[in-house]
């Protein structure tokens, strides 16, 4: 190798031999052309893989659809580089919150050459820092406070409520066996209202108390009280380094609770698979079915669209640190994925 090679090899080597960068660069166009040990180690695909495919393959749908990839190539390629903070997507489709800085290359005649990409995964910081966060804090008290009260309703609705509704539906009943004619057929619809309306407070009541301790004891008892009378068969997959914390239990559990429940009622499934995976300090979970799928190409509207609580879980998640996402096509289900953070808040 001629001398003044030299340190272009060195600069090769160092930048192939980094592993907390992901570096890489880009053609014009936006085409991977080079890859390093950081880059496959944090996204999760090989060089051979990758190169040649448009680099938009990192961002999530909902990014993707917004145009941003392109507008983070416009601003670099106009400014000289463009960076930013977000979220990333996995080869395993799994996201992580990175920091993003991308350099446009040109030649000596000024000619755009391409770009230069370094990526750092951040999601175990970001989780860090919100735990050491206030707001999360005042987050976490407020959350369990609100399933305090679930449970606290749920008592009293099961406790008091239904007992002294069954006791009337039986009154109602006894009378009308001595009752004659019109009056028996009254008291016997009667009593037939107070057993509809105890069906629904027993519903209310399960709805608002976890039928079980813990994350995968309360989401084993819900798919075991709610599927099967749905005529769904289910299954629960559960990968976790150990309990999360009471709010990560109870904000997945909720999203989770929704997301089946608008399984059972609108998807016309026949299966339904829920995973739970420990992942950068928190908790992936999936949610798919075989059912009907989304409406709509962009994911956004479908068979969950509306007061069936699409932007309740999404809300849910967000306010806990983590995301939410929907996918699916017509005919095909719909697969629910969300990660939050599992780290404990002090107070």
């Amino acid at each position: 190798m001629p001398e003044h090679d030299q340190p272009q090899e060195d600069m090769r080597l160092l930048v192939q031999s980094i592993r907390d960068y992901a570096i890489f660069m880009l053609d014009p166009r936006g085409l991977i052309v080079s890859w390093n040990i950081g880059a496959e180690r944090i996204k999760g695909y090989t060089a051979d893989e990758i190169i040649g495919t448009h680099f938009s393959v990192f961002y999530p749908p909902e990014d993707i659809a917004s145009g941003k990839p392109a507008k983070g190539l416009a601003m670099a390629a106009s400014e000289g580089g463009w960076e930013e903070e977000g979220w990333r997507v996995r080869k395993d489709g799994t996201r992580f919150w990175a920091t993003v800085v991308i350099t446009a290359l040109y030649d000596d005649d000024g000619g755009l050459r391409g770009f230069g990409k370094v990526t750092r995964d951040l999601t175990e910081r970001r989780g860090m820092a919100r735990a050491l966060d206030e707001r999360g804090v005042l987050l976490s008290r407020l959350v369990q406070a609100q399933e305090r009260e679930r449970r606290r309703i749920a008592s009293g609705v099961h406790d008091d409520t239904i007992q002294s509704m069954v006791a009337v539906g039986t009154r109602l009943r006894l009378w009308g066996a001595d009752l004659p004619g019109e009056l028996a057929v009254a008291a016997h619809a009667l009593g037939d209202a107070v057993d509809s309306a105890v069906h629904r407070l027993r519903e209310l009541a399960f709805n608002l108390r976890p039928p079980g301790e813990g994350l995968v004891d309360g989401l084993t008892g819900y798919l075991e009280q709610t599927m099967p009378g749905a005529g769904l068969a289910y299954e629960l997959r559960h990968d976790l380094d150990g309990e999360p914390p009471e709010e990560t239990v109870i904000t997945i559990y909720r999203i989770c609770q929704e997301t089946l429940t608008n399984v059972r009622k609108h998807a016309a499934a026949s299966r339904v698979t829920v995973e739970l995976v420990s992942l950068d300090r928190g908790v992936h979970v999936r949610v798919r079915d075989d059912g009907v799928g989304l409406k709509f190409a962009d994911g956004e509207t479908g068979h969950l669209t509306g007061h069936f609580g699409l932007a309740e879980m999404r809300e849910r998640a967000e306010a806990a640190g983590g995301w939410w996402n929907i996918t699916g096509t017509r005919g095909a289900g719909t697969t629910v994925e969300f990660w939050v953070p599992a780290i404990p808040h002090a107070g």
